[in-house]
């Protein structure tokens, strides 16, 4: 077994099982560490011509044969080998797990939820600048073992910021090694995580492959979605001019939320064309979401935001969307989703000084959080209440500590994190991963 990202920094996870001759893999994206932004960041990225010849320059990437496509691999110092890898499995669609599958050879199967293929459709038709490549796309159903040679996987489905997200039981001939993926359990599908570690205790794990993004010192609130409603209830009670938020475009639990708390306060959500085509395509197919439907019928209007020309995936919801000069004539009747690079449209939009902005994100991870500033500037500029609301899509550390004694494991390896020492105190055999060194799957005692 081996660590190739995820390794004391936040996403970026791709863990490499070998099991005689079998080899696969788990999520394969970038990671959101300082390493990454020392050499690439906003318009300063990889070349479309040589993307793994640039990102292996300054390791940025681990250096696998018989992973990469041929064609990714122009002017890199890796030769192209026929693939070596036997499948890649993706616990869900976040760019930091699956931003990377643009890379992957074609021919090397591609393991996912039917929902969460679904979403990266959704995601690649209305993102220009995100391609995840053509793929052996192979679907995963629900708790079904899959046959990878000698090896057998089994996908769980977990609660996250993000639908069809999933962690795996993956047994070896050594035993049952578990990963979770990124999880919590404090969000609408929070019985499916618990079926999922119920599982897993009952299995004996070998090794627990942990993400731990809340170890260590924590500065998010302990929200759950439920108190995520009940804040912006209160806020838009006691508000009746426009209002704002803001929040991650594809956390579908957090926009149902947002819905509902508009519709309860006499509103209407009010979201952007991308999110529109998100909304549309993911409810439309799984009505078992509830998400709220777009158009002048549902729960969502559209925001016909001020550019020069709109993509063809926008046309059809540009019929009826609202312009900044509706919104700010009638914003008592709207709550408004605004992304942070959607701000120059407050010029247009003058809400009303006092008017309450949502923030449903993370809190700033330190002072000098340049997007944190930035957001402030604006917010102070035109006088708006600043109001942060939000539920992690990630365990507590506590609760960590807690998964970590139920399921006992051999030996629990941390990734996802940048606090791994955190794992010592919950009483396990902990092994903090590093970079590209081989891990035997190999019996040692149990914890607990």
């Amino acid at each position: 077994m081996q660590f190739l990202g995820g390794v004391r920094e936040i996403g970026g996870n791709k863990i490499l099982i070998e099991d005689g001759p079998d080899r696969i893999l788990f999520d394969f994206g970038p990671s959101f560490s300082p390493r990454y932004e020392q050499y690439f960041v906003e318009f300063l990225k990889p070349r479309s011509t040589s993307p793994v010849q640039d990102l292996l320059e300054f390791d940025l990437l681990p250096r696998i044969s018989g992973l990469y496509g041929k064609e990714v691999l122009a002017g890199a110092d890796l030769p192209w080998v026929p693939p070596e890898i036997h499948g890649l499995f993706v616990s869900h669609a976040h760019a930091d797990h699956a931003g990377y599958l643009g890379l992957v050879d074609p021919a090397i199967p591609v393991y996912v939820g039917a929902g969460t293929k679904d979403l990266l459709e959704t995601i690649q038709r209305s993102s220009p600048t995100i391609r995840y490549g053509e793929h052996a796309w192979r679907s995963v159903p629900d708790r079904q073992p899959v046959r990878v040679g000698n090896l057998e996987v089994v996908p769980f489905p977990v609660d996250h910021s993000v639908p069809f997200a999933y962690g795996y039981l993956v047994r070896t001939s050594a035993g049952t090694l578990v990963y979770t993926g990124d999880f919590r359990h404090h969000g609408p599908r929070a019985p499916a995580t618990r079926a999922f570690l119920a599982a897993a205790a009952q299995e004996e794990p070998i090794g627990l492959i942990i993400e731990g993004t809340r170890a260590g010192p924590d500065p998010r609130r302990d929200l759950s979605e439920e108190g995520v409603r009940t804040g912006v209830d209160r806020i838009l009670e006691h508000h009746r001019d426009l209002a704002l938020a803001c929040t991650y475009p594809r956390d579908l639990d957090r926009l149902r939320t947002l819905a509902g708390a508009a519709g309860a306060a006499g509103r209407s959500l009010v979201v952007s064309t991308r999110t529109a085509a998100l909304l549309a395509a993911i409810g439309a197919k799984y009505p078992e979401l509830a998400l709220p439907a777009v158009g002048a019928t549902g729960g969502a209007l559209v925001y016909a935001r001020k550019k020069r020309r709109f993509y063809t995936w926008e046309e059809p919801f540009l019929a009826g969307a609202l312009s900044a000069e509706e919104v700010r004539e009638r914003g008592r009747e709207y709550l408004l989703a605004l992304d942070l690079l959607h701000f120059p449209e407050l010029i247009d939009l003058r809400p009303p000084q006092g008017s309450p902005f949502i923030h449903s994100m993370s809190e700033p991870f330190s002072e000098d959080d340049v997007d944190d500033k930035v957001l402030h500037n604006w917010l102070d500029h035109f006088g708006l209440g600043f109001h942060q609301m939000h539920a992690s899509g990630h365990a507590s550390g506590a609760e960590l500590g807690t998964i970590v004694r139920e399921l006992a494991p051999r030996t629990v390896y941390p990734v996802h994190t940048e606090h791994p020492e955190a794992f010592a105190s919950f009483g396990a055999n902990v092994t903090e991963p590093e970079l590209g060194v081989r891990y035997p799957l190999a019996r040692g005692p149990r914890a607990g």
